[in-house]
C-alpha cells in the first residue's frame, strides 16, 4: 500500500483510471464531476496519456470512441445533463462493441436541475437511457477508496466485455474527502487482440468462446468496418432477421454468462435480521448508521448494499426477501431502484420506499423512521 492520503472521490476516480491503463480522456466540465476532468488534465500528460476538452458532451463521447478504436483505454466524466446528451453514442458503443468507461456524478434534476445538490436519480437512465435492446454494467461506490477500486473494475470490465461501463457516482461520494491508502499496483485487463491473422480468415466481430469478439485496433494492418447498424462477423451491415436476433442475443449473453462474478453486494448486521434496508452509493453510508441505531434500539435490522447496480442483483434480493419480513429501499430520488427490488422480491415480503429529492442528503433518522413505519405496517 502507498502512503495514506486525504483524497476526494472524484480525484480517486481519475487516479484509478490512470492506474488501470486509461490513456485518453475527452470531456466537457460539468458540476459535480469537474474535478475528474481537472485531475485527468493534470496527470494524464505525466503518464504519457492525452487529455482533450471538447466543445460539448456529444463531441467528447465521439472522441473517446474514436480513441478506443485506435487502441486507447478511454474514459469520460459528466453529470445528468451531459449524460443525456451522450446516449446515442453510448448505444453506438454497445452495438459496435467499443470499450469505454462513462462516469456519471449525479445531481438533482431533471434538466439542469440543481447543479451542486446530491441525487441518485440516474439509476434508470443508466440502464434504459439509450434506445433498443442491449445490456449495461453500472457500479455505484460508497466511499473514496471504493471509488478507486470500482473505477479500476469498470476499466477492466469495459475491456473484457468490449462494452460501455458506467460508474454511477453521486455528488456526496464525488466531493467526499477521506483518508485512503491506495494500492501500489492494480490488476489490469489488457486490450483484446485478434486470435487469427488475415490469412487465417480473421473476422473482426467473430466471437470468441466468451462471446466477445477480438476486434483489432485501427492501424494494426487489418481491414475493419465499424458501424452502428446490426452487422455480421465481418462488421458489415446485414438486413437479416436471424443475424439481428443472434446479434442482440449475443450482446446480452456475453454479460449474462458472467453471472454473479460481476454482481457485487455487501451485507451488514444480516445474521439475525428480520427487516432489511437496501441501498447504494452515498446513501448507503447513512443507511448503515440508521441500521446501527436500530440495532441499539433492539430492532433486528440489517443492510444490503449494492455496488453493482446493473446487472441487477436478482438472486441476492430474492434470497433476502425470502428471509426477512420486509425491505426498505433508501435512495435519493423519487423512487427508481425500489421497483427492481420489488420485482426481484417476487412478493415474498413487503418492499417500501424511503425516498428523498429536496437537494439534501438523508439523515439517519429519516431512514430509521422508514424502517419503523415498515415494522409497524407488518406487525401492527
Amino acid at each position: 500500500m502507498s502512503k495514506a492520503r486525504l483524497m476526494q472521490g472524484n480525484e480517486a476516480c481519475a487516479e484509478a483510471a490512470i492506474a488501470a491503463g486509461v490513456n485518453f480522456f475527452a470531456g466537457y466540465p460539468i458540476t459535480p464531476s469537474t474535478e475528474i476532468a481537472e485531475t485527468m488534465a493534470k496527470l494524464l500528460p505525466q503518464h504519457g496519456g492525452k487529455f482533450i476538452q471538447m466543445e460539448d458532451e456529444i463531441a467528447s463521447m465521439g472522441a473517446i470512441l474514436g480513441a478506443s478504436l485506435a487502441g486507447c483505454k478511454v474514459m469520460d466524466a459528466t453529470s445528468g445533463p451531459g449524460f443525456s446528451l451522450k446516449q446515442e453514442l453510448i448505444g453506438y458503443a454497445a452495438c459496435a462493441e467499443i470499450p469505454c468507461v462513462l462516469v456519471d456524478v449525479q445531481r438533482v434534476g431533471p434538466s439542469t436541475g440543481q447543479p451542486t445538490a446530491p441525487s441518485q436519480g440516474d439509476v434508470m437512465q443508466v440502464r434504459w437511457g439509450t434506445h433498443g435492446d442491449h445490456p449495461v454494467i453500472a457500479l455505484s461506490p460508497w466511499s473514496v477508496r471504493e471509488t478507486y477500486d470500482a473505477t479500476v473494475m469498470a476499466v477492466n470490465y469495459a475491456e473484457r466485455f468490449r462494452t460501455p461501463v458506467m460508474l454511477l457516482m453521486d455528488e456526496m461520494v464525488g466531493h467526499l474527502r477521506e483518508k485512503v491508502e491506495l494500492p501500489e499496483k492494480v490488476e489490469i485487463y489488457p486490450r483484446r487482440k485478434p486470435s487469427k491473422t488475415r490469412a487465417e480468415g480473421y473476422q473482426p466481430f467473430a466471437p470468441e468462446a466468451d462471446l466477445v469478439p477480438n476486434v483489432a485496433d485501427f492501424g494494426e494492418g487489418y481491414h475493419i468496418h465499424v458501424t452502428g447498424l446490426i452487422h455480421d462477423e465481418t462488421g458489415f451491415p446485414v438486413g437479416s432477421p436471424k443475424v439481428t436476433e443472434d446479434s442482440i442475443n449475443r450482446l446480452h449473453e456475453k454479460i449474462a454468462r458472467a453471472g454473479e462474478e460481476i454482481i457485487h453486494t455487501e451485507s451488514y448486521f444480516m445474521d439475525d435480521a428480520e427487516y432489511a434496508v437496501v441501498s447504494f452509493g452515498g446513501t448507503a453510508r447513512t443507511a448503515y448508521e440508521a441500521v446501527r441505531e436500530a440495532r441499539e434500539a433492539g430492532k433486528n435490522v440489517g443492510l444490503v448494499r449494492l455496488l453493482t447496480i446493473w446487472p441487477f442483483a436478482d438472486k441476492v434480493i430474492g434470497e433476502l426477501a425470502a428471509k426477512v419480513k420486509g425491505i426498505v429501499v433508501a435512495e435519493l430520488n423519487y423512487g427508481q431502484l425500489v421497483h427492481e427490488v420489488r420485482r426481484a422480491a417476487q412478493g415474498q415480503c413487503p418492499v417500501t420506499l424511503c425516498g428523498k429529492y429536496n437537494m439534501r442528503a438523508f439523515e439517519p433518522g429519516e431512514i430509521l423512521a422508514g424502517v419503523e413505519a415498515l415494522i409497524k405496517e407488518v406487525e401492527g
